[in-house]
């Protein structure tokens, strides 16, 4: 098998589904008739070590080192018989192969426990909503991560499931760290990486090999792979792209790191990679690359040709999942966090419905990157026409939307598209909470299948909020939540603390905000992490303009975007973080909203300043909606069957009609007039079978009072019409 390209994504990323860098490429390179192969060696290593002969030779590397263990790692080795005998039926349970054997992952006797089990009692609560086989599954999960834990203290403390050696890669102004330990024997994990690495190779002949490394915990494995590439196969081309050299590696100028890689590219990487193939094949000089660092005259360059151009989203393929071990993938379950559940338990098939950020003015965000910067919606159609075709080649039918944030207006027409072509499917994004989202856009999106979102509220704070430059206010958060919620839509909040100029009195007042719209109903998960400066952020490239002093002054010559930071005022925000964390843990939980929130902190706190009643009366204080004549209607029901019967009421005969309408789980009734019953059968009916269930505001208008003779917006707001809409009319 010769290859003109290898493509891969080191350990670790994710264990239940790949990550989408090569799949896009693939699916690009598919259109420019260039061959290439894709493997995610991250979770062939995990499956390598995570079987009975991966464990015969841990336990057999622990013996030798002969270290000296916790009384944890020395009772696994002493029942390291019980882990070997079950490893390989677990992974198969978490692969979906074996789902009967969860009956015997919640009896005590099957699963060798550890310290990991140690908590088991405390989370019953959430064992009686998880159901049988998601109970079996987090046993499952646990009794992995007892043998990562012996994984780090015994061979390799660089280890972990979604990551490997991550502190490496975070903040690496300089190389040398990195540079000394790739010139270090390699490590237990480095073996088995590398051992696979070579039966790839051998396999695929490849005469480039690309690296993607989304994340600080890829790049130390993509270093040492590509460093025994060069020792073994110095002929090979190797490359390096992917989110961790977009943000981090700008500025690159230490000539050491290509001792390792040919080339390096930044950002979309359609045309760079293109190009470097072209290059190596002597079809263009290296004049001609396109945002991609090399070696030149024993200097680093850096080269853009502008007269390059990019592809437009249009242009670029079918992400292709193919040569990927699908049904090896395997899924877990943390208990704690519903949003963080969705990340790792299933297989998602991973679309962009637009490149960019349509808003890209948030001053935390890196909106200076094309990644950011660049905003191109795709066609609604194009996108659904993607997603038929990544069902038929994958057999999976579930979509993660990895926008930075999805567009209202594109989610509509892709959830139209959707139910126009009555696809079952599910699927999940990150958005801005847009007053746009109504509460029947949300209905429309859960009828196509949406069954999460996830957005940033980060500071609960209006002052903070508008100096974030976010576009959104706390009350505007507070009913679009509950307009997902209404819809069946599960909401997940990034939250944010230690903004710059954020008070402790902000901290305690965003907190009580979170805990009311958990105690209301209308948040559902959610995560705070704490604010950090980044060199291509508004706040990284202007500090003076938000209070804040830059401390890395200097540039480095490896990675550079994490910008150590201080307030001019002193303000230390990692204090809030633990009592931050354990509150949000309870309320995701329905539990401690009466505790006063002095409780969550070990140091003294201010009282919160917002009215315990302050989200309920903002979801009672709903705006009274204003339709406009080109606002689509659009009737996701059936057509109704009617009965006609007569109604007198003081000496006056009324005909009237009942208008039932079966749904899939109950039958509904809505009693109206006659001749409004009559109408709106025959106007539905022709929407339905002419217009594709969509209509406009004035047609419906026109013909209801063609038909009736009344005026049509008291009737929009009449008892009837409301048990309409309830049922199944969606103005938008």
């Amino acid at each position: 098998m010769k290859t003109q390209i290898l493509l891969i994504t080191p350990p670790f990323t994710q264990l239940n589904t790949p990550y989408p860098g090569t799949v896009y490429l693939k699916g690009f390179l598919n259109t420019k008739a260039i061959s290439s192969y894709q493997a995610d060696l991250g979770i062939e290593v995990i499956l390598e070590i995570f079987s009975k002969k991966g464990l015969q030779n841990l336990f057999a590397e622990i013996d030798h080192r002969g270290l000296e263990l916790s009384e944890n790692a020395e009772r696994m080795q002493s029942i390291k018989e019980d882990y070997i005998h079950t490893i390989d039926a677990v992974i198969s349970f978490l692969q979906g192969k074996n789902p009967t054997l969860a009956n015997a992952i919640v009896q005590d006797d099957f699963l060798p426990k550890a310290s990991r089990f140690s908590q088991t009692e405390e989370l019953d609560w959430a064992f009686g909503s998880m159901g049988f086989q998601d109970k079996a599954k987090h046993f499952a999960t646990l009794y992995l991560e007892d043998i990562s834990d012996l994984i780090i203290e015994g061979v390799d403390s660089n280890f972990g499931f979604s990551r490997y050696a991550e502190r490496l890669g975070r903040s690496a102004n300089s190389f040398d760290e990195l540079y000394s330990l790739l010139h270090h024997k390699p490590t237990y994990i480095d073996t088995i990486t590398l051992d696979l690495l070579e039966k790839l190779i051998e396999k695929t002949n490849p005469e480039i090999i690309g690296f993607s490394v989304p994340f600080p915990g890829n790049l130390y494995s993509a270093f040492r792979c590509a460093q025994w590439i060069k020792n073994r196969y110095p002929h090979i081309k190797t490359k390096m792209g992917g989110g961790f050299p977009n943000t981090e590696l700008r500025s690159l100028s230490d000539k050491r790191v290509f001792e390792f890689f040919d080339f390096i590219t930044l950002d979309d990487g359609e045309a760079p990679v293109e190009n470097v193939v072209k290059y190596i094949n002597q079809e263009i000089e290296d004049r001609d690359l396109k945002r991609t660092f090399l070696l030149k005259d024993d200097k680093v360059v850096y080269i853009n040709n502008p007269l390059v151009k990019d592809y437009k989203q249009s242009e670029v393929g079918c992400p292709d999942y193919t040569d990927l071990q699908l049904d090896r993938y395997i899924s877990v379950i943390e208990v704690a966090n519903p949003m963080h559940r969705l990340w790792s338990d299933g297989r998602w098939n991973k679309l962009t419905m637009a490149h960019g950020c349509y808003w890209g003015k948030c001053t935390f965000c890196d909106i200076s990157l094309d990644y950011i910067k660049i905003y191109e919606p795709v066609a609604a159609r194009q996108i659904v026409d993607r997603m038929e075709q990544l069902i038929l080649t994958t057999g999976t039918s579930g979509f993660h939307f990895v926008d930075e944030a999805a567009p209202p207006a594109l989610m509509r027409e892709v959830a139209l598209e959707i139910i126009k072509r009555k696809l079952a499917v599910s699927w999940w994004t990150n958005i801005r909470f847009e007053k746009s989202f109504t509460l029947d856009l949300c209905r429309l999106l859960k009828a196509s299948g949406c069954i999460a979102v996830s957005g940033g509220l980060e500071v609960a704070s209006d002052r903070l909020l508008k100096l974030i430059d976010k576009g959104v206010t706390v009350e505007q958060v507070a009913r679009v939540n509950r307009n997902f919620t209404e819809a069946g839509i599960m909401v997940h909040a990034y939250l944010m603390y230690g903004f710059p100029t954020q008070t402790a009195q902000e901290t305690i007042d965003s907190l009580e905000m979170v805990r009311q719209m958990f105690e209301s109903g209308i948040m559902q998960s959610g995560f705070w992490h704490q604010f950090a400066m980044t060199a291509h952020s508004p706040v990284g490239i202007d500090p003076e303009a938000f209070d804040v002093i830059n401390l890395s002054v200097e540039t480095g010559s490896f990675a550079n975007n994490d910008l150590v930071h201080k307030e001019k005022s002193g303000a230390v925000h990692d204090k809030f973080s633990f009592g931050l964390k354990k509150s949000l843990f309870n309320y995701m939980h329905g539990l401690c909203f009466d505790f006063p929130l002095q409780e969550w902190f070990d140091f003294k706190v201010p009282k919160t300043k917002i009215p315990p009643d302050y989200i309920d009366r903002v979801l009672e204080n709903e705006p009274f909606p204003i339709y406009k004549p080109n606002q689509k209607m659009i009737w996701l029901g059936s057509i109704p069957q009617v009965t006609y019967f007569v109604k007198t009421k003081k000496g006056r005969t009324y005909e009237k009609a009942y208008m039932k309408f079966h749904t899939k789980s109950e039958i509904i009734d809505i009693e109206t007039d006659k001749v409004i019953a009559d109408w709106f059968v025959t106007f539905i009916k022709d929407v339905k079978e002419n217009k594709g269930s969509v209509t406009i505001y004035q047609v419906m208008k026109n013909s209801f009072e063609e038909i009736t003779s009344e005026d049509f917006e008291p009737f929009l707001f009449s008892k009837p019409a409301q048990e309409l809409k309830d049922y199944a009319l969606l103005i938008l």
